[in-house]
């Protein structure tokens, strides 16, 4: 009785079998999906065609279908390809797989029939009756309604089109894993198990030489099939050992002139590599019993060793001149996609250092950091030029940046970096959010310019930038925008939204279209919570941008006080971001602590000749108060009296004294603040001169000093140890 079943037209087993017609040759098997086909009939099955050369490399097609249980219900296997194949019904289809393969393929014929979802051409062997194996692709469907189960097709590729179709999947990717997995993959055709050692240098992107060649040192970048290995044995990502490495390397390197080897034998093989430990590490298994080995050369004066593939055998297969051949071609025909993808790799090393390099490393005492860059998908141009800093600024502020631009790879890395550089030299200078802007735009506008950004085909016009100021005295945040998406506040009582930020266009518009950069300040108590982010992280095809940044403030809400930051900005980051996106992710999480009320002091005093001994008893009453030290307590104030004394020197306005504890040992800070608009400069003068001798004095007593301009004055700073 024909237990194949009756599919609709529509079926992926009809679909998959109507197909095989074409390939079939009438009269040489039997009709497709036939009564003695899924009984399994042997004799049927390996019956040729009357000219089986003519269309040897045709019958590649096959398709199995399976009931919820995995069990066989039909087949068409007709092809003398899968001749020895027992698929018989009702028998399982595990029964077909090698033992060590049957976990893995069973999760994946079970993850089908749950999610609906098909896997499609994954490299499999199939275990015949008389022991030997056959490789496919295998792809498993769901079935077509009302049905129920599965359809899986089988091909199997003649020789010189697996080759062709191996060197076109090669060269999809450039990523070094995925580049040797499908090299990996490829192979098995020709093997049991195969292998992928790449130099390590190949790896980190570093050029590989002809001197280095001697010490070369492999690590596994593909395996293939995916199964348990035992204890021992070197897998993906692990390093061989440095005695295997220098074996095989001589192996292949005959005469000075790299070659493919084959080592005939497990008395052969146990014999070259000496040891038991190099024998387990790899040695796939017990019958496992030669192996050919074929370097993978980047052609050269003289060439240079990538790395090498390892095909593994049973004792009974021993290697046939023309497979060599072909291992050898399609291994040639690769190289170079593992080098395309070094080269890549070394680009994205790079870009990626600089990247990480950029990201803010700690906070400080006033305020909490903590930063998530996530680069966008292995696929796309490389890491992209999103960029976040957060460093503390001489006078006790912190500066919070946040940029993206345009583009991706070196070009965009290195205007990322000039401009992240430029904007914390200019922030440490004094000068504001919106000056900064200001400069950033011209620099800009002049790397447009310039002849080899134009010859590079890289533009940075458009690029966005955001900067923040934290006063942790008056917890006040300044704040100006080039562009860019409106950072999320989190206020100690949970309200949550964008700060309401003017738009402006990015940096380097045209001269016409250019507007002043405006300077926003908002109050941010202690305890509030500010997120700045890239478009990537809101950005959603199925949301509008004020839905994504909506989504973003929902999910900063629901971070606690209490919660670890470094921590909640990654589960952010999952919620809002779940899969890797083709644009790059970044967030910097920013938790306002300030200074307590105890530990800073404020003054107003008017630009009288009596200012500076009303600000030196202030400030000494204050001292004695926070128990400093006795030699600061005559420091500070002398210090202080000759800020005051310079600012009602030159001043119109009131003079503003403000002395302030940093917490962790870090010293004292005091500011005076005054309405004239001079730079107090530190010269040089003679025995005689009395101009600037007030500023010797604090530069004496301070360990570091400087000036930061304000829209009614400037501030005169300095930091005295403690």
């Amino acid at each position: 009785m024909d237990s194949t079943p009756s599919p609709s037209s529509s079926s992926p087993f009809h679909q998959v079998s109507s197909a095989l017609g074409r390939y079939i040759p009438r009269g040489g098997a039997a009709a497709a999906a036939g009564p003695a086909n899924a009984r399994g009939d042997h004799a049927t099955r390996q019956r040729v065609p009357d000219n089986p050369a003519a269309d040897r490399q045709d019958q590649i097609l096959g398709v199995i279908s399976l009931d919820r249980d995995l069990r066989i219900t039909g087949c068409n296997l007709d092809a003398p390809v899968f001749a020895g194949l027992d698929a018989v019904a009702g028998s399982p289809f595990a029964d077909l797989l090698p033992a060590g393969d049957v976990p893995t393929v069973t999760r994946r014929l079970r993850q089908v029939l749950e999610i609906g979802e098909a896997h499609v051409a994954r490299i499999q062997r199939l275990r015949r009756g008389d022991g030997s194996e056959l490789v496919v692709s295998l792809s498993i469907l769901p079935a077509a309604a009302p049905q129920e189960g599965l359809t899986v097709s089988v091909i199997a590729m003649a020789r010189r089109l697996h080759l062709y179709a191996a060197e076109t999947a090669i060269g999809t990717s450039l990523d070094i894993g995925e580049t040797a997995q499908s090299l990996a993959e490829s192979l098995l055709a020709w093997g049991d198990v195969a292998a992928v050692d790449l130099d390590f240098a190949v790896w980190t992107g570093e050029g590989v030489t002809e001197h280095a060649q001697g010490r070369i040192r492999l690590r596994r970048a593909a395996l293939v099939p995916d199964r348990a290995w035992p204890e021992g044995y070197v897998t993906p990502g692990g390093d061989l050992p440095s005695d295997a490495s220098r074996l095989l390397a001589q192996a292949v390197r005959r005469d000075d002139a790299p070659q493919p080897i084959v080592i005939p034998d497990r008395q052969a093989v146990e014999r070259l590599l000496g040891s038991q430990r190099v024998i387990r590490a790899l040695v796939p298994g017990d019958r496992s019993a030669s192996v050919a080995c074929v370097p993978l050369v980047l052609d050269g004066t003289p060439p240079v060793v990538l790395g090498l593939a390892e095909v593994w055998r049973r004792a009974d297969r021993p290697f046939q001149d023309s497979e060599l051949f072909d291992l050898q071609e399609l291994v040639a025909r690769t190289a170079h996609h593992v080098d395309l993808a070094r080269q890549h790799q070394r680009e994205h090393t790079q870009v990626l250092a600089l990247q990480r390099r950029l990201l803010p490393r700690t906070g400080g005492h006033t305020i909490e950091i903590a930063s998530v860059y996530q680069p966008a998908t292995p696929d796309s141009a490389g890491v992209g030029g999103d960029w976040v800093n957060s460093f503390p600024l001489p006078d006790g502020r912190t500066a919070l940046v946040v940029g993206d631009v345009v583009g991706h790879g070196l070009g965009a890395a290195a205007t990322m970096g000039q401009l992240s550089m430029e904007a914390r030299a200019l922030l440490s200078a004094g000068l504001a959010p919106d000056e900064v802007l200001e400069h950033l735009d011209e620099t800009v506008t002049l790397l447009d310019d310039a002849e080899s950004g134009l010859a590079a085909g890289y533009s940075a016009l458009g690029s966005t930038c955001c900067i923040a100021l934290y006063d942790p005295v008056s917890h006040h945040v300044a704040l100006s925008s080039a562009g860019h998406l409106p950072p999320v506040l989190v206020l100690p009582n949970g309200d949550a939204g964008p700060l309401a930020v003017r738009p402006h266009p990015g940096l380097g518009a045209e001269f016409a279209l250019r507007e002043p950069f405006d300077v926003h300040t908002f109050g941010v108590p202690p305890g509030s919570l500010l997120a700045f982010y890239t478009d990537g992280l809101v950005e959603d095809p199925a949301l509008s941008i004020d839905e994504g940044i909506s989504k973003l403030a929902d999910a900063v809400s629901t971070v606690h006080p209490w919660d670890a930051l470094q921590q909640a900005a990654r589960h952010v980051v999952s919620v809002l971001a779940p899969v890797r996106r083709r644009d790059d992710v970044t967030l910097l999480l920013a938790r306002m602590i300030g200074y307590r009320k105890g530990d800073t002091a404020t003054w107003r005093l008017p630009a009288r000749d009596d200012a500076p001994a009303r600000a030196r008893a202030h400030v000494s009453a204050l001292l004695r108060q926070w128990n400093t030290r006795s030699d600061t307590q005559d420091d500070v104030p002398l210090l202080v009296s000759e800020l005051v004394t310079n600012a009602v020197r030159f001043a119109t306005g009131p003079v503003t004294i403000r002395l302030i504890r940093a917490g962790g040992g870090h010293g004292l800070l005091c500011e005076v603040g005054d309405t004239g608009n001079g730079r107090p400069r530190l010269s040089r003068g003679g025995l005689l001169d009395d101009g600037g001798r007030g500023l010797h004095i604090v530069h004496r007593l301070t360990t570091r000093w400087g000036v930061r301009w304000t829209d009614t004055g400037k501030v005169v700073w300095a930091e005295v140890a403690r």
